[in-house]
């Protein structure tokens, strides 16, 4: 549902297709919130990186193996994941971030920026609003959101050691029956 919901959203193949024209041949890149592998790791293992998804739902963990099989995924919560500095080419954190507190995602982008190697790159995409803790009404599921206003989110890449070096701000519908239209930001940053 989620993979179908969000396979329209152009915003995130050229996110994708950024990374993809920084990248070194045969780059390993860490896909945190991998969902069903698709189109994330599925892009990048096409291109001939090593992709490691991490997921919290057994479920689509046991997809993303199925569909992309020449990527490796665990379940696990990356907070927990042990994260060796100057150890990736990369990292996408796409939407995964929601259902932490500030803290937390802070926290967890200086963990990832510091796993980049010198020249690595971070692409982070969430949706953009300045809220904490409220819940909220996802594809008809509850969930608690918390977000960043977009200058705030500016904040936490730059003060994790990271340079934004591109942008993307869009209005995007997920192809879903209860779901309206939602800002979603791309940023696109290097661990200079």
């Amino acid at each position: 549902m989620y993979e179908k919901a969000f396979a329209h959203s152009e915003a995130h193949r050229r996110s994708l297709e950024w990374l993809l024209g920084r990248l070194a041949p045969g780059s390993w890149v860490l896909d945190v919130g991998s969902g069903t592998g698709r189109p994330t790791a599925e892009t990048l293992v096409r291109a001939g990186h090593h992709v490691l998804g991490v997921d919290v739902s057994p479920v689509m963990v046991e997809l993303a193996a199925r569909q992309v099989p020449e990527a490796e995924f665990r379940c696990t919560d990356v907070r927990g994941l042990p994260l060796e500095e100057n150890s990736l080419d990369a990292v996408c954190v796409y939407f995964s971030l929601l259902q932490l507190d500030r803290a937390q995602q802070s926290e967890l982008v200086g963990r990832l920026a510091r796993a980049l190697r010198p020249g690595g790159s971070l692409v982070f995409a969430t949706v953009p609003l300045d809220v904490a803790g409220v819940d909220a009404t996802f594809m008809g599921q509850p969930v608690r959101v918390t977000s960043f206003a977009p200058g705030n989110l500016v904040d936490v890449v730059t003060g994790a050691g990271l340079t934004v070096l591109a942008r993307e701000s869009v209005l995007f519908t997920p192809d879903h029956p209860e779901a309206g239209p939602e800002p979603h930001l791309f940023l696109h940053c290097g661990r200079e």
